[in-house]
């Protein structure tokens, strides 16, 4: 994920060495504080299946990184895109099929309560995708594709530390949430801040997380 904070500034063998580090350095202690029996366990945080230890540990790796590397040219005066909108969409949708062995399979076991975190991301991730939906229809007067696939991730992101705890209308409710809150976020974060965080990973995944 954090990649796509600094997508296009960064060379492959710095991208090697950032992600190995970070691994090491980052990742591995926030596993071991919630899933460890470390200090956020023990003041009773849930986090089902990474909303905490993967979303929001690099969603805020990617805008520091994004920060602290700088803009690409042209950012934010030149609009930049997806160069294919249909491989896009096909990513996309790999990633909402993905999600429900992410989520669903972090219960461990074919149980109902796997197939409760299956539904809630399922429910999620609609709901994400049509608030995003309505949020840009009423902004720009017309919704697009890209913000229909971005609302899509950030129900998938938001929903990931509850999927375990809630049912259909919790999912839903988180869903609706994540899409206004996380199209809000990246306005800000790319508007107001001006930071050219490339693949909206704070705005989307470490605020919805």
């Amino acid at each position: 994920m954090i990649v796509g904070g600094f997508a296009e500034r960064m060379r492959f063998s710095a991208m090697l060495w950032f992600s190995a580090l970070w691994l090491l350095l980052v990742y591995a202690p926030v596993c071991h504080w919630v899933w460890g029996g470390g200090w956020l366990s023990k003041l009773g945080l849930l986090d089902f299946a990474g909303g905490t230890v993967v979303h929001v540990n690099a969603g805020v790796g990617a805008i520091v990184a994004a920060m602290v590397i700088g803009n690409r040219r042209g950012f934010p005066t030149t609009a930049m895109p997806p160069h294919n909108m249909a491989l896009t969409v096909t990513g996309a949708a790999m990633l909402w099929i993905g999600w429900f062995g992410f989520n669903a399979g972090s219960a461990l076991t074919a149980d109902g309560r796997a197939g409760m975190a299956l539904l809630v991301t399922h429910i999620s991730a609609s709901a994400g995708a049509l608030t995003w939906m309505a949020c840009e229809w009423g902004k720009y007067g017309r919704p697009s594709v890209l913000g229909l696939v971005t609302g899509v991730v950030a129900g998938l992101g938001t929903i990931t530390p509850a999927s375990g705890y809630v049912g259909p209308l919790g999912g839903l409710a988180i869903g609706v949430a994540a899409g206004g809150v996380c199209f809000g976020a990246t306005q800000y974060i790319k508007r107001v801040l001006k930071i050219d965080d490339s693949l909206d990973v704070f705005p989307v995944h470490g605020v919805g997380g």
